[in-house]
């Protein structure tokens, strides 16, 4: 009974936010259109999608607070979409700096007849890339006039915050709950004490970095964080913690709500100011909730994406575009496929754990 009571109670936000969402976000995207604010992808496979509308998190956050009004009464659900306007703050700045543009970046073709070095990448014949690197714009010249290489075009490359201020904006984001002093003492069943606060942090900062590296294709992010979050709703079910279903229902609700307009071919982005709402929302719900390792665990794919760059950026590892769903659509796979694939994924993932937690409780 008490598990049909709370389905019941969290479908009701789960569909406030959907519906709030799908109405919302047709009126930000003509907003969005008429300022101008469009996506010039700097990845050549995505090149067709140059125009579509960005910031379209801007409707997910109308949604939210829209749950906000609602359920205000409900402590988590106040404390969560206070962090996740904060966080949005920081995403909307970003994305106002991208407005500008920093550089053009050569894209360059192999026309020689064996592969050919540049920067960290070695590219096959027939092959692009872009000329990011310091050493790949210093061998770009000799490379050139050997005609190994040929420039086919340039892309224009957003101003953007540097990442070490990216990551203390991000930090500052952990601290409103940190100096709200209702973070939880005990996680999991385990007391932690003092370690809640870096527990906090970084599990502000990594969520919000894992939305947003995923946030690259179409439905991609909205798609995968809607999955994780209604299963970490009916995980909070399962294990009473009917508030927490609340919060992680509505975010399911405005994810899909977006994904009405997100999924391929997508007419509007999240852009910034919605991965880091999101990302920071999750977060807050998975910490404020107490159901952080669950979270984390159906989450996996964004958090081993974050990983599998971290390699590439230490040189562990080397991918030919960053991240790797970029490499996988770099060597053929078609948009379509990679995100079935991811959203696959984590619907296994979600599922797998639900049971793990069913049979072993």
């Amino acid at each position: 009974m008490s598990l049909n009571l709370g389905l019941l109670n969290s479908i009701i936000p789960f569909i406030i936010a959907f519906v709030a969402v799908a109405f919302f976000t047709p009126y930000v995207r003509l907003a969005l259109l008429k300022a101008s604010i469009t996506d010039n992808p700097i990845v050549s496979e995505h090149s067709h999608k140059k125009g579509t509308p960005t910031m379209g998190g801007l409707a997910i956050i109308l949604g939210m607070l829209l749950i906000l009004s609602l359920y205000y009464q409900n402590k988590l659900v106040v404390l969560t979409v206070g962090l996740m306007v904060v966080a949005a703050v920081i995403g909307l700045l970003d994305d106002l700096i991208g407005l500008r543009i920093k550089e053009f970046q050569k894209v360059v073709q192999n026309i020689y007849s064996k592969q050919v070095e540049i920067g960290m990448i070695a590219l096959k014949p027939g092959h692009e890339a872009r000329i990011i690197t310091s050493k790949a714009k210093k061998q770009l010249d000799e490379l050139l006039s050997q005609n190994k290489i040929k420039v086919i075009r340039e892309i224009p490359i957003k101003s953007e915050l540097k990442e070490k201020n990216k990551i203390l904006a991000q930090i500052m984001v952990s601290l409103f709950l940190i100096v709200s002093g209702a973070i939880p003492t005990t996680l999991s069943g385990f007391y932690v004490g003092l370690l809640a606060i870096p527990i906090t942090i970084v599990g502000v900062v990594g969520s919000i970095n894992a939305v947003n590296l995923i946030d690259g294709m179409d439905g991609l992010a909205s798609g995968i964080l809607g999955m994780a979050s209604v299963a970490c709703a009916v995980f909070s079910i399962l294990t009473g913690r009917l508030d927490t279903s609340v919060i992680f229902m509505a975010i399911g609700g405005v994810c899909f709500g977006f994904l009405v307009y997100n999924k391929i071919p997508a007419s509007i982005f999240m852009g910034d100011v919605g991965s880091f709402a999101l990302g920071g929302l999750y977060a807050a719900a998975a910490i404020m909730g107490d159901v952080i390792i669950f979270a984390v665990v159906v989450l996996a794919v964004p958090i081993i994406s974050v990983i599998i760059s971290l390699m590439h950026r230490a040189g562990i590892i080397n991918l030919e575009v960053e991240p790797l769903h970029h490499t996988l659509n770099h060597k053929g796979w078609s948009e379509t496929k990679i995100v079935l694939t991811y959203w696959l994924a984590t619907l296994i993932i979600c599922l797998v754990a639900l049971y793990f937690y069913h049979f072993f409780r």
